[in-house]
Order: C-alpha cells, then sequence, then structure tokens
C-alpha cells in the first residue's frame, strides 16, 4: 500500500507541475519554460510580451517551441496582437498539440490560425504530410485591421474529445465569444505547444503574444484514502488542490459518527495530500469518508460527493502477564533431539487475539528483536527462533522469526518481552541452576515452566525438561503440574541509596498495585515513609522515600506488613530489619573468611567477605583484588551500585551465582553477589586483596595449595576457610572446609569456625580428642596460647605414646601476645598418624635462657 500511495504522490505531483503558464515576466523564453526554434528571431519587448524580430524577408517562417503533455480535460487560453492586415501570406499558427518541434514540418496535431484568407480565428487539426483540415470555421473577418488586430483566444477539450474555441477580440478577456464546436479524438497525445509565424517583409516585427496558460479543466477527484493512525487520515486526490477548500473541515465527513474532522491540513510538500485529524478514535468497524467542494489550482470543484470506506480494528491492548514466556533453550549442544538452534516459547493466556507486529524480545544486553505481524491466538503455542531457523522448528508448531534475535547467554539471561509500545509484558531472568539436575544443564534440554497459572515465582517454578525430546516446543510443557504459590513474599536486605531513600528487595515478585500503600511499612526515630515505589521491570525491589534524611549513628528498623506477593498472597505477619548510614571502614573490619581459588571442573572462584566489625560498611566502588608474584595488583570492582555490608552479615563474590549454588546446594542465595569479572586465583598460590572505594587495604589473605589438609585427595572444589573469625589473615588461620558440608560454605558460618580461647594458663590445648579424617567434625586440634613476656619463642614437638618423634609442629616461632597452633594429626612425611596418644612437648624461652617446658596428651582418634 506505501508504495502504491507513493506512486500516487510522485505521479500527481508530475501533473501538477505539467501545467504551463508564460507571461514573459521574467524577461526571457529561456528557461521557466524552455523555447526552442528561431530563438534568434524572437525577442521579450519592454511590455514584457514575445515579439517576432525575424529577418524582413518576404516568405520568412518563424518558429518557437515549448514542452506541453497536457492533451485532454483542458484548455489553452493565450493573447496575440498582429499589427498588420492578416492574408494568407500573413498569419500566424498557435500550436495546442505537437508531436514535433518542427511546426512546418510532417508534424501532427491541432493548432489555431490567426489571420489567413478569411481574416479569422480557425482551429485546425494537421495530419503528418496533408493539408491542415479546418474543424472549427471560425467568424470571418474579425481580423480585418491593417494596424492592430487584438485577441484573446481560449480553447477547451473534453476528455471525450469535445473541442470549443471561444475569443475575445479587445483582448480583456471579459467578452469572449464562440468561434464554434466540433469533436475530434485523432490525437490524445501532447509532446509540444508552439506558434508558427508567416510574414511578408514588412511585417517581420509585428507579432505580438503574451499569458499563455495551458492548465486542465478537469475537476479533482478521490483517488484514495489512508488511515494512518486511530485519529489520522490522508485524503488522496488527482491533482494539487485549492488551499482553502482542501483545508475547509466542512468538506469532509466521517460516518457512522457523522463528524467532521478536527484540523485538515495540506501536505506542504504534495498539493494532492491532506491529512485529516479527528477528535476521537475511529469506530471499531466500518468507517467511511466522504469529500466534496474540493477545488484544484485552477478554481475546478468535484462534480459530487465521493466516499471511501475504510475497516478499523481497535488494537488490542497487552497487559502484563497476558503472553508467558514457558519455555527457554538456550544451551542447545549437545543436542538431545531438539534442532541445535536457540529459541523461547511463548503462550497466550488471555482471551485475546495479538498481533505481534512491533512487539520486541530482547535479552540483558541491550540489542534487541523486533517481531514480524504474527497473529497469536487465545491458548496458543508459538516458538520464537532465528528467521534462518524458522524451517527446522516448523515440524513442533507455530513459528515467528526474529531477523534480530538477541542470543540467549548459556550462563543465564534475562529474556524480556514487550509490546508495540515498549511496554513490558513478560520477562523471566532464568540461571542454569534452574535445572535442577547437573547433566541437563549441561547443554541439549530446555528449561519449562510447571504450572502457567503461577507465574509469578522463577525459579521454583522452571525445571529442565522431561520429555525424551529435550524440549517441548510449541506444544504444552511436559513438566506442566499444579505449583501454586501459597507462601507470602520474605524480606532479603534493605539498603540506603540516598540520604532519604531506602531499598528493600524481597525473595519474589509483589503485587504492584496493592504494595504501595505508605502505612505498611513503618519505622522508628520518628521517621514516616512518604512515598511507596515498587520497581519494575523485576517487581521484586521496593523503594521508600521518607520524610527526613538519616541521620549518622543512629540504629533505624524498618518493618514491613501487609504487602502482597504477584500471586495474591499478603504478608500478615509483620518482618523487620534494621539500617545505618554507613560509616568508613578500617582495616579488619570486613575481613576476607573464605576463598575457592581451585574450582571443581566446570566450577567458578568465589571469595567470601563478612563484616566482623559493629559497623554498616558501604562496598561501593570497592574493589577485589589478586597480588601478583611481582606486586602487580590485578583489581576488579565489586559493586558501583550502593551496597551496605551490615554487621555479621556475609557476602560471595563471584561472576557465576547459578553455578555457586549447583556445586554448592547449601549456598545462602541471597549472600551470593555477581559480578562482572573476578582477578585470576591461581590454584597454586597467590594473595586475595580487599580495597575501599579510595584504595585503602582493609585485608589480605596469602594462599597455597598446601593450605589444604593433606590427606585430601583432591581439592579441586575445596574452599580454604578462616577459623577464627578474630583472628589475623594469616595462613594457620585457613583450612579447609569439611567434607560433610560439601567442602565449601558459601554464604554462612564456617565448618572449621572456632571460639578464641578463654583458658588463663599459658598453654591449652582444645580439643584432646580429634578425628582428622575430613569430615569437619574436629579434623584437628588447637594448641592455644597467651604469652606472659614479650619476646617469648616456642618449639612444639609431636611424640607417640612410645617416645618417638612424630612432628616437629613449631620451631623457634616468635609468639605474639595471644594466638594458637593446630596440629591436624599427620607425621613428618604428611602422612596420617596412627590412632593413639601422643605428647605434646612444648618449650618456651626467650634470649635471657629462661626455658619453661610444657606436656600435654591429645588422643588422635577413627574408625576402626
Amino acid at each position: 500500500m506505501r508504495k502504491i500511495l507513493l506512486f500516487f504522490f510522485l505521479f500527481y505531483r508530475f501533473i501538477s507541475f505539467a501545467q504551463l503558464q508564460e507571461d514573459f515576466t521574467d524577461g526571457n523564453f529561456s528557461q521557466n519554460p524552455v523555447w526552442q526554434g528561431n530563438v534568434e528571431a524572437f525577442i521579450v519587448n519592454p511590455a514584457q510580451q514575445l515579439q517576432s524580430n525575424g529577418p524582413a524577408v518576404t516568405g520568412t517562417q518563424l518558429q518557437l517551441t515549448t514542452a506541453s503533455p497536457s492533451a485532454v480535460d483542458v484548455s489553452w487560453e493565450f493573447w496575440a496582437q498582429l499589427n498588420f492586415a492578416t492574408s494568407s501570406s500573413n498569419y500566424a499558427d498557435v500550436y495546442l498539440l505537437s508531436d514535433s518541434t518542427n511546426l512546418a514540418g510532417k508534424n501532427s496535431g491541432y493548432f489555431v490560425r490567426l489571420g489567413g484568407t478569411a481574416d479569422e480565428v480557425s482551429l485546425f487539426r494537421k495530419d503528418a504530410g496533408k493539408t491542415p483540415v479546418n474543424i472549427i470555421n471560425g467568424t470571418d473577418k474579425t481580423l480585418a485591421s491593417s494596424t492592430a488586430n487584438t485577441v484573446r483566444v481560449k480553447v477547451t477539450r473534453s476528455v471525450a474529445g469535445q473541442w470549443e474555441l471561444v475569443a475575445d477580440f479587445s483582448g480583456k478577456g471579459t467578452n469572449f465569444e464562440s468561434q464554434g464546436t466540433t469533436t475530434d479524438s485523432t490525437y490524445r497525445r501532447a509532446a509540444f505547444f508552439g506558434i508558427l509565424v508567416k510574414y511578408s517583409s514588412a511585417n517581420s516585427k509585428k507579432f505580438f503574444f503574451d499569458d499563455i496558460r495551458i492548465r486542465d479543466t478537469k475537476a479533482p477527484s478521490l483517488l484514495a484514502i489512508n488511515r494512518t493512525g486511530p485519529q489520522t487520515i490522508d485524503v488522496i486526490f488527482s491533482e494539487a488542490v485549492e488551499l482553502a477548500s482542501a483545508e475547509a473541515i466542512g468538506n469532509y465527513i466521517l460516518n457512522p459518527t457523522n463528524v467532521h474532522p478536527l484540523t485538515a491540513t495540506r501536505d506542504p510538500g504534495n498539493e494532492s495530500l491532506v491529512h485529516l485529524t479527528f477528535a476521537d478514535e475511529f469506530t471499531n468497524d466500518t468507517n467511511t469518508l466522504t469529500v466534496n467542494n474540493v477545488r484544484d489550482l485552477y478554481a475546478n470543484a468535484q462534480t459530487g460527493p465521493e466516499s471511501r470506506a475504510f475497516t478499523y480494528s481497535r488494537p488490542v491492548i497487552a497487559l502484563p502477564g497476558d503472553v508467558r514466556i514457558t519455555e527457554i533453550l538456550a544451551d542447545y549442544s549437545p543436542a538431545v533431539e531438539l534442532p541445535e538452534s536457540e529459541f523461547f516459547e511463548m503462550y497466550n493466556t488471555s482471551a485475546k487475539t495479538f498481533n505481534l507486529a512491533g512487539w520486541k524480545y530482547s535479552d540483558a544486553t541491550t540489542s534487541a528483536g523486533t517481531f514480524p505481524a504474527f497473529s497469536l491466538r487465545p491458548g496458543e503455542y508459538v516458538i520464537v527462533c532465528r528467521t534462518t531457523d524458522t524451517l527446522e522448528f516448523k515440524t513442533f508448531g507455530k513459528v515467528v522469526g526474529l531477523k534480530t534475535f538477541p542470543a540467549l547467554n548459556d550462563g543465564g539471561d534475562a529474556v524480556e518481552l514487550f509490546d508495540q509500545t515498549g511496554k513490558l509484558i513478560d520477562k523471566v531472568n532464568f540461571t542454569p541452576a534452574w535445572y535442577r539436575e547437573a547433566s541437563k544443564a549441561e547443554g541439549g534440554w530446555s528449561l519449562e515452566m510447571i504450572d502457567l497459572q503461577n507465574p509469578c515465582v522463577s525459579s521454583n517454578n522452571w525445571v529442565a525438561s522431561t520429555h525424551p525430546d529435550g524440549g517441548t516446543p510449541g506444544k504444552e510443557n511436559a513438566v506442566k503440574a499444579n505449583n501454586p504459590d501459597n507462601l507470602p513474599p520474605t524480606l532479603l536486605k534493605a539498603q540506603i541509596k540516598s540520604a532519604r531513600e531506602l531499598i528493600l528487595t524481597f525473595n519474589e515478585k509483589l503485587d504492584s498495585a496493592l504494595s504501595v500503600q505508605p502505612s505498611y511499612y513503618t519505622s522508628n526515630l520518628g521517621l514516616k515513609v512518604d512515598k511507596v515505589v515498587v520497581l519494575s521491570p523485576d517487581f521484586t525491589t521496593v523503594e521508600l522515600t521518607f520524610n527526613a534524611d538519616w541521620q549518622p549513628g543512629k540504629m533505624y528498623e524498618i518493618q514491613v506488613a501487609n504487602i502482597r506477593d504477584c500471586s495474591g498472597n499478603i504478608l500478615a505477619n509483620p518482618v523487620k530489619t534494621t539500617f545505618m548510614l554507613p560509616e568508613a571502614a578500617a582495616p579488619g573490619d570486613i575481613v576476607i573468611n573464605e576463598i575457592l581459588f581451585n574450582p571443581k571442573s566446570g566450577g567458578v572462584d568465589f571469595v567470601e567477605l563478612v563484616n566482623r566489625s559493629v559497623k554498616y560498611i558501604s562496598l561501593q566502588n570497592w574493589q577485589i583484588g589478586n597480588m601478583k608474584a611481582d606486586s602487580a595488583l590485578d583489581a576488579r570492582a565489586i559493586t558501583s551500585e550502593p551496597m551496605i555490608l551490615a554487621p555479621q552479615q556475609y557476602l560471595v563474590i563471584t561472576t557465576r551465582p547459578d553455578i555457586v549454588q549447583q556445586h554448592y546446594p547449601k549456598a545462602k542465595s541471597e549472600t551470593l553477589f555477581k559480578v562482572s569479572s573476578l582477578p585470576s586465583f591461581p590454584d597454586e598460590a597467590g594473595t586475595v586483596v580487599l580495597l575501599t572505594s579510595d584504595k585503602q587495604e582493609i585485608d589480605r589473605v596469602t594462599y597455597h595449595e598446601d593450605m589444604h589438609f593433606k590427606l585430601i585427595n583432591d581439592v579441586n572444589g575445596v574452599s580454604l576457610e578462616r577459623i577464627r573469625l578474630e583472628g589475623p589473615s594469616i595462613a594457620s588461620n585457613f583450612y579447609s572446609a569439611a567434607s560433610n558440608v560439601g567442602y565449601a560454605t558459601p554464604g554462612y558460618r564456617n565448618s572449621q569456625v572456632q571460639e578464641p580461647a578463654t583458658a588463663a594458663q599459658v598453654f591449652s590445648i582444645k580439643p584432646k580428642v580429634f578425628t582428622p579424617d575430613g569430615d569437619g567434625d574436629q579434623d584437628f586440634t588447637t594448641i592455644n596460647y597467651a604469652a606472659a613476656k614479650v619476646g617469648q619463642v616456642a618449639n612444639i614437638t609431636v611424640y607417640d605414646a612410645n617416645g618417638r618423634l612424630i612432628k616437629n609442629l613449631v620451631k623457634n616461632e616468635l609468639l605474639a601476645n595471644q594466638g594458637f597452633f593446630q596440629w591436624d594429626g599427620t607425621n613428618n612425611q604428611q602422612q596420617k598418624a596412627p590412632i593413639g596418644y601422643y605428647v605434646l612437648f612444648i618449650q618456651l624461652f626467650n634470649l635471657q635462657g629462661n626455658v619453661q617446658t610444657f606436656k600435654e596428651t591429645v588422643v588422635v582418634g577413627g574408625r576402626l
């Protein structure tokens, strides 16, 4: 349709400019329009008229021609003055139509003869090579003056070939007299308009012409209408139309509503086009536009009312959730039985039919794919894939292909669906952990929604497909089951955004309409909530604006009740949490609590932080880094957004929280924080450094693979845990995570944690009986000390019950004021000591020669 309209616009724009008007006021006939022929024998005189100026030679013929495409439904008008007595040798032929520029040759066409033997104005038809035929014989002796024969001539021709010749012999154009009519359709195409004069020598400069006009006589007609919007129409006429009548709103009426447009505007670049705007949206059915009384540029008015009908369907408005994303295949390799291509599936949950034209799909990046026209009916599934993959999926169901299809990331992505207005209709932020089966997460299996009636739940309502093909594109999901959400939302954390704005994060989507009452959120210390916004597109976070700024050093409490999740579950029992303005961190306030630097195959590194201070500390613009052997620091940003770590709160930093959760199912998901990248932590050894936004070092831990428990055969996937939270960040305060917790404890209390010794004696042993089997239960014994004096040095040696040397545990170690040593039950050959009694011989001395000795008995236990 657009191409057709473009043709109409161009064609009729050409016709409007095909009219000819020449009054020689520009002082020339070489441009606008261009005349050709005996141009040297004509001039534009001071009166701005075309005048002959040829040689004074009897029998001379002079001619000029210009392009003229008009041939039917047209009128020709011109003024002429012949200042001599006309005769058979002195006359002018004004060619209305000629197929050649050589008017004196074998051309064909029609011309008006001024003068001749009968001294008249007549219309002739000329057939190539033949004598011209007089088809309208004008009144004789109307040009009988011997000095000044002035006349204004007008000729009209209809589309049916009806001709009329009129003349005003005053030259004023106010008193035209008919010279006759005829019908002739021999020639219907025009190429040139021209003037041919023939004279005796005395009359060479006595021909004058002016006010030449060629214009159509056909009334404008309604060519087409084009609905351009819900309240706008473009009207296309057959030719350029006059401004006043084109913009008169009374000339247009729309039915069945019987209304005139609010505005009518002729297009400034195309005078055959008029833009109409109505006050209201069109009727949702057949509409008829009637146009009347519009005139063209020559005052030709429409011959009567003209109508065009169009059908309008009011756009069906999609609400969030009307169309759901119900299946996703991101990692298609190795394929099971599905095509090796990405796709996602959509389902129309509503009773409405949607035209998907202009809808968009985007992932977590900025790229987006636009849907072509496609009708999605109620209860219908459709597979969405790349245009190039549509043939592969057609055997499974209905398919729509996108020329631009943002790639689905295997490691998790956000699949977002928007309607043509940009409104979010659905969003799924999936991770590989949703598969719940590690083998299927490796590729070839789709993720399917379990309960289409419970879309509010994210991870708990998705699982790997159970269909033997690897998925069910285009049809009901294989895992379909009743999976209702009966639990109210849970408040996960509160983060200060600005001086009086607080962000609350919940574990699921909230009802954005029923969770915005300020009274649902209460605080202490006189603060009140002024404004509540549930933030899109996830709807899991709420932004609260308070009536006053936070004050430093004050503990605030926020209590939430009566909000509803997306499924309608109400939070009846109030929940609360605390928050404070962040304080500046000092070294050691936040420490590196756990490190996984050699993950399992397919795994990722993580670093766990814990706030062991009483401060609320902002991690915004902090960095985590690795100090290389050459002391170069490779540091990466943790977050550029506000993030506060509360006292005793954990934070696990990783590039793939989903993989950490998959490899360590007990990991606390709310503590897992995704970063775009981490520095490389070598498997052999490295140094993890924690820096504030101003590059102040807060903690540093140097690790080595030898710090792991010696009896663990494979340390891949085994983290190093801090033993004493308040202890120093040194090697002896880290140990392998226990086997009974899966060899890592991301986001919760370390498996090897110990509380500081409280005994008053110089040395104390805890526990006295230990079982070094890596199960996380008393895997080593700790020798706690509290040095009575500065400058004391210790040696600790382990003997078996027979007095044989087993282990040189500590040699010439300068003691701090307090601390501890570990024995993991291994001997000097890094082998596990047999079950039995052992003596810890402790020697304490200083440079003054004072020596103290201590003996403690411990038991290495185990299964018999």
